[in-house]
């Protein structure tokens, strides 16, 4: 594996994957902050701040930007999650220094022009009307603030109207001088890529960046809970789930064959009973969300009201009994999607590139292929049982979202999954 790394002296740390056989560079700057890091009355500002990093910068206009790219067939985009933003690009070899000066001058020259910011908080709020307009992204966000009340991990990454309404141009600049710092950048790069050419040309763009001493958010704690929002609609939108873990523990692998086996795909417990057997539901699957210290477990379904209640019985059932039944031929087959999923991302250079970045951001390293597999080979029947006894040793969170259904109660829930 043709992984090489560099730190440079303010701590920002470089990491490439040369792949030999693609003409392709996917690059980018993953930086250690996100929705978890806000204040609650600037729920938002993350998402913004990477919205205004497009918008001009001392040296570039926005379309000046996005000419410059494209000017090379290249694509620029950025994403903001709970721990991370991401400004990534994908361009032919030989383009990646252009693509690496555009994102470095984002990243540290915006100019935030106040009218660019009334512009684009219109952008925004549109974006949380269209959100608000979508079933399951309301349902997700309920759920996760159900899982986790009145905690940044438990905010929504949109933040509200009326929150980011009133973030002004003084809190962008004082955000981004707080978080996009050296300590918490990794710029990583896969394809046709030279290490020690794009270290050298990290260490030209981003050397001069402020180094600082990182420090953890605010620690989550899972409570759980119940939510019910009755709206009309056709389906009815369910979220049900329980306390996860995260990215480092030991029984993260156990939980991904787990999540695989119960819900993962065609042949999944939940498919073949609650959508092929019974035909209670269009779409049902099993989730895992692990962060630093801390994770989500869940079952989202969409169904008729009608059947909402024995979606509810069925899904819980499955759950409840999945480890003590489960056999050798069903784990092999959640072990092979996993891993075939894994394997196939990465011929990708975009995912190779996330993956390599989010590794160092988690690990501190990036970890080889064959140990990621190995972990996905080493879960047994022992396992299975182990982490679907941890999972169920919680209170669950229960999300519902759509037509008044006659659904059990949440004690019955969590009595049912006992």
């Amino acid at each position: 594996m043709s992984v090489a790394t560099t730190a440079l002296s303010n701590g920002l740390r470089v990491v490439t994957h040369r792949m030999a056989s693609v003409e392709t560079v996917s690059l980018g700057a993953w930086i250690n902050v996100g929705t978890r890091h806000e204040r609650a009355e600037a729920n938002g500002i993350a998402h913004l701040v990477e919205h205004m990093a497009f918008k001009g910068t001392s040296r570039r206009s926005a379309r000046a930007i996005a000419e410059e790219i494209e000017s090379v067939g290249g694509h620029l985009n950025a994403y903001t999650s709970r721990e991370l933003t991401a400004f990534h690009a994908t361009v032919l070899g030989g383009d990646e220094g252009l693509a690496l000066d555009i994102i470095a001058d984002i990243l540290q020259h915006a100019v935030l022009d106040d009218e660019e910011l009334e512009r684009e908080r219109a952008v925004i709020l549109r974006e949380i009307g269209q959100s608000t307009d979508t079933p399951e992204d309301v349902v997700f966000d309920d759920f996760q603030a159900t899982a986790f009340p009145d905690q940044p991990v438990g905010r929504p990454t949109l933040g509200t109207p009326q929150l980011v309404g009133a973030i002004g141009r003084a809190a962008l600049v004082d955000y981004i001088a707080r978080f996009y710092t050296a300590g918490r950048i990794v710029v990583a790069a896969a394809g046709k890529v030279d290490h020690d050419e794009f270290a050298r040309r990290v260490e030209d763009a981003f050397g001069g960046l402020r180094a600082d001493a990182v420090s953890a958010p605010e620690p989550a704690v899972y409570t759980g809970g119940d939510s019910r929002a009755v709206r009309d609609l056709e389906q009815l939108h369910l979220v049900l789930g329980l306390q996860g873990i995260a990215h480092r523990d030991p029984d993260y692998y156990a939980l991904a064959v787990f999540s695989a086996g119960l819900g993962g795909g065609l042949s999944s417990r939940l498919f073949q009973d609650i959508r092929e057997e019974r035909g209670l539901v269009y779409s049902i699957y099993s989730f895992n969300s692990s962060y630093a210290d801390c994770g989500l477990f869940g079952i989202y379904a969409g169904t008729g009201a009608e059947s909402a209640s024995e979606v509810v019985e069925r899904t819980c059932d499955n759950l409840r009994t999945m480890a003590g039944e489960v056999d050798e031929a069903e784990l092999g087959r959640a072990r092979a999607q996993l891993k075939a999923g894994i394997l196939m991302s990465l011929e990708s250079t975009a995912s190779r590139a996330e993956q390599i970045a989010r590794h160092m951001l988690i690990f501190g390293r990036v970890l080889a292929t064959s140990e990621i597999t190995d972990g996905v080979d080493a879960v047994d029947c022992a396992a299975v049982v182990r982490i679907s006894d941890r999972l169920r040793a919680g209170r669950p969170t229960v999300a519902v979202l759509g037509p008044e259904a006659a659904l059990p109660g949440y004690e019955e829930i969590a009595s049912a999954l006992s």
